[in-house]
């Protein structure tokens, strides 16, 4: 008897089991299938209170996180507006923490500073991406070294061409937005040592997520030594995948983002996976005649390795409309960094700015909401 109710049991509780093992496959089934075909983004109406901006430094870029503390954590580019658009020499990646995504911010620390010369990033930290992944913070970057050397003079802007070209990605690790920051001692998206290959001169601009699973995904821009140098070219994106958020990183053969013809066609991607699909918003570089036209643009991938134009494929053509009903044009509107909360995109951080009377640039990161429309969503 006793034999035959623990036998009766153990059928029971291997029942149990199974119902509770194909409810969960269905719930994720369920969750694997709810695909969204097509978005539509655009850009809410942003307020006047939304502006990052300060009267001695120039500000470049920002990404943005929420802590464990309940606060909005923006890491950025910054450098001073003395010494002119001297981004790729003096930049330096700063903190700054609001109460909610749109501000308004107010500096905290700096997170990536100068550090010593023997470092591959000892002078410049630039164009950060932030992600958590299982429990930590990891800021991503370009960095680089050179002789400091400063040909740019406010107004008038020139690129100091060893430090552009030293120009690799890193990564900073910390447990929290405040740091302390653990930087590597080397880059974790290097150049390529085949001269041919499309990221042999320099590696920069990193774009990350982690895929569903559980890898992950970079988009980085890449230049190459096909053309004259200094400048060499062309300009593309890679793909990079790893199995850790510190690599190593394999590499994809295949640019991304590219037009037929184009030598530069596009930067500055934000890609993000969400309900289904990979998705991108990039800044489109076109050409009319010896004109850029800049833009944002939006892009999807299956895979995050093949990338294609979305159905909705223009965003903005740098225009903003402020809360009061202003519209205002800026001369550029790049960097694009979305934000996501509760599973869905609330923010646009990017990096704006105008050209004042001596032709100086006044540069500041704009938080804008997102509005998304969603299309043939299947189940």
């Amino acid at each position: 008897m006793k034999k035959m109710i623990m036998r009766q049991l153990l059928i029971a509780a291997m029942a149990i089991l199974v119902i509770s093992c194909a409810q969960k496959k269905t719930a994720n089934d369920n969750v694997e299938k709810e695909i969204v075909k097509d978005y539509k983004i655009e850009f809410g109406k942003v307020s006047r209170s939304a502006v990052f901006e300060s009267d001695t430094m120039s500000i470049w870029g920002g990404t943005l996180a929420k802590g464990d503390d309940g606060l909005y954590h923006m890491f950025y580019s910054r450098w001073p507006k003395s010494l002119g658009w001297e981004w790729v020499t003096y930049s330096e990646i700063a903190h700054a923490v609001a109460k909610t995504p749109f501000g308004p911010f107010k500096f905290n620390d700096v997170s990536l500073p100068m550090r010593d010369s023997s470092y591959w990033d000892a002078t410049t930290t630039h164009n950060p991406t932030v992600q958590k992944i299982d429990g930590k913070y990891y800021l991503y970057y370009m960095g680089n070294k050179g002789n400091l050397e400063t040909p740019s003079v406010p107004g008038k802007a020139k690129l100091n061409w060893q430090h552009r070209n030293n120009q690799r990605i890193g990564v900073a690790i910390a447990d929290t937005p405040y740091g302390p920051w653990t930087r590597l001692d080397k880059p974790v998206i290097d150049i390529s040592p085949d001269s041919t290959s499309y990221d042999a001169l320099m590696t920069s601009n990193p774009s990350v997520c982690q895929m569903t699973d559980g890898k992950i995904l970079v988009v980085y821009k890449a230049v190459g030594k096909q053309f004259k140098l200094p400048a060499g070219g062309p300009v593309v994106h890679m793909v990079a995948i790893g199995d850790t958020p510190t690599g190593p990183f394999k590499k994809y053969p295949d640019p991304v983002f590219v037009f037929e013809g184009e030598r530069f066609p596009a930067e500055d991607p934000y890609i993000w996976y969400q309900d289904g699909k990979y998705r991108a918003i990039v800044k489109r570089i076109k050409f009319e005649g010896k004109k850029r036209l800049f833009s944002l643009v939006h892009y999807d991938s299956e895979d995050g390795i093949n990338w294609d134009r979305a159905k909705y494929f223009e965003i903005s053509d740098k225009t903003v409309v402020w809360e009061d009903g202003e519209s205002q044009k800026f001369d550029h509107l790049e960097r694009p960094q979305v934000f996501i909360e509760n599973g869905e995109p609330v923010a646009l951080l990017c990096a704006a700015d105008i050209y004042d009377e001596n032709n100086v640039r006044q540069s500041y990161n704009i938080q804008i909401p997102l509005k998304i429309t969603k299309y043939d969503v299947e189940e």
